[in-house]
């Protein structure tokens, strides 16, 4: 009873030494989301369908479903997941006694001239037996550790631990999301160029066609040699950009492979032109349901809440510690006598009880560095939050005006097509040069071209803002 007034007495008056703590760092709190994106009021959000209901293309799901099992990026993820997930054990097992077995064998000998020689010269283990010289000594013991964690900090950093093992989770969930967009992305990049290299490939036919025309002619006396050379250089330029496509539909391909962990292949695809392919409809739903559906968001928060834990881990460092050992087993100088009872057991049970009293200028750093980090996680968390409204709001943006440039666009490509025919019948019957006829060509061909590119945009920006909703990871 008296031990134990004396270790509370103690207690206090460590905890009393230990007490002055420097304060905490404040904080504001997030900014609040605004309650929609523009007008859209409806809380019917796309982010809830998964990713095999919103890619409905075959060859696509199969491409996607490739690259989630191959993916070294995503992969790497995993293995960080797991990692995490051993430091939560590692965390754990540090409030939890540790419990070992010692087995020691030794040997010493001492001066006789002194306390203990003297003293182990004149005693007897026996009647007419003496203590050996030199002393051998053998131990079997269990022996156990344990930090009593009076102020949570050994709990608080096993939390602490498990919200980055969360995280990581998140973390792993981003990449999953990114990935997939990406393989999407790429998968429409590559229609369109195949959609793009189709065109090309008609409008050769339609320069050469016009060059055997004009060739005809300057054979007639109605046309010059500059008009044959013209018509010429035309359908070279045009199978020069032929060739520029077919690198890109190969850069593209191995673009894929890459993400799908595989060397270059050839990439199995729809042969649909992409103008026919209708984008995906696509609900936003409200900025706050951007909480819930973005790993990253999640993530963040999860860092945010790991590092409140960790300045409350800094903060009970000032505070005094309170350690237990204990050991029990059995202690002898000769085997034969180890397992003689009473007379070879062992055991003791220590406490100690300490405080940072003097120099304790690294404690006040880490707990300032951990202050700083809170401060800095909440920074994340609210740009995090931020990046994710206006990553939204444009893509959303884009989607409208799309629409209304790919209207604009097509009428332009259908006149522009309708002007080809009008020029040739020109040409043939000498009431338009054979520039105009070069221009037209060269303007349709450009329309068309600019067309594929406004419906990749189209189908790219419903594949970014199902992204950007946090569509996916699920």
């Amino acid at each position: 009873m008296k031990a134990t007034k004396y270790i509370i007495v103690a207690a206090a008056a460590l905890s009393v030494v230990g007490c002055k703590v420097p304060s905490a760092a404040t904080s504001n709190e997030p900014k609040p989301m605004p309650e929609t994106f523009a007008s859209n009021k409806d809380t019917i959000n796309s982010a809830s369908v998964k990713w095999r209901q919103f890619f409905t293309d075959p060859n696509l799901q199969q491409l996607i479903d490739v690259a989630i099992q191959n993916n070294q990026e995503l992969n790497i993820t995993l293995q960080e997941i797991e990692i995490a997930k051993n430091e939560v054990r590692i965390k754990k097992g540090a409030y939890l006694p540790s419990v070992g077995l010692r087995a020691g064998a030794g040997i010493e000998k001492v001066g006789r001239y002194t306390s203990q020689g003297a003293g182990d010269a004149s005693t007897e283990i026996r009647p007419g037996e003496e203590v050996p010289d030199p002393l051998a000594d053998f131990t079997i013991a269990a022996v156990a550790n344990w930090e009593v964690d009076v102020w949570k900090k050994l709990r608080n950093s096993k939390k602490a631990q498990v919200q980055r093992y969360l995280s990581s989770v998140e973390g792993k969930n981003f990449v999953m999301t990114n990935l997939i967009a990406e393989v999407a992305n790429s998968y429409y990049e590559l229609i369109a160029l195949d959609s793009q290299l189709e065109i090309v490939r008609q409008n050769i036919e339609i320069q050469k066609n016009g060059y055997e025309i004009v060739k005809v002619q300057k054979e007639a006396a109605r046309a010059t040699e500059l008009a044959v050379q013209k018509f010429n250089a035309e359908v070279l330029k045009s199978q020069s950009l032929e060739y520029e496509i077919l690198q890109q539909i190969k850069e593209t391909e191995n673009k894929i492979n890459f993400l799908l962990g595989r060397y270059p292949q050839e990439i199995t695809r729809t042969k649909t032109n992409i103008i026919d392919l209708a984008p995906a409809l696509v609900n936003a739903g409200i900025p706050s349901q951007l909480l819930a559906n973005r790993p990253d968001i999640k993530q963040a928060e999860l860092e945010l809440a790991a590092s409140k834990l960790d300045v409350k881990v800094a903060r009970a460092e000032f505070y005094p510690s309170f350690d237990i050992s204990a050991a029990i087993g059995f202690q002898a100088f000769k085997p034969s006598y180890l397992f003689t009872l009473p007379e070879s057991l062992l055991y003791n049970v220590v406490g100690d009880l300490v405080a940072p009293v003097v120099n304790r200028n690294a404690i006040k750093a880490e707990y300032a560095n951990a202050n700083a980090r809170q401060v800095q996680a909440l920074y994340n968390y609210e740009r995090t939050i931020l990046n994710a409204y206006v990553e939204t709001a444009n893509q959303l943006s884009n989607i409208g005006n799309l629409d209304k440039s790919f209207d604009l666009k097509t009428k332009q490509v259908a006149a522009l097509t309708r002007s080809i025919d009008v020029s040739n019948d020109l040409f043939k019957s000498a009431r338009a040069d054979y520039l105009e006829v070069l221009l037209t060509q060269r303007d349709a061909l450009e329309a068309k071209m600019e067309l594929i590119e406004t419906k990749k945009a189209q189908m790219n920006a419903v594949v970014n803002v199902y992204r950007d909703l946090g569509g996916g990871w699920k």
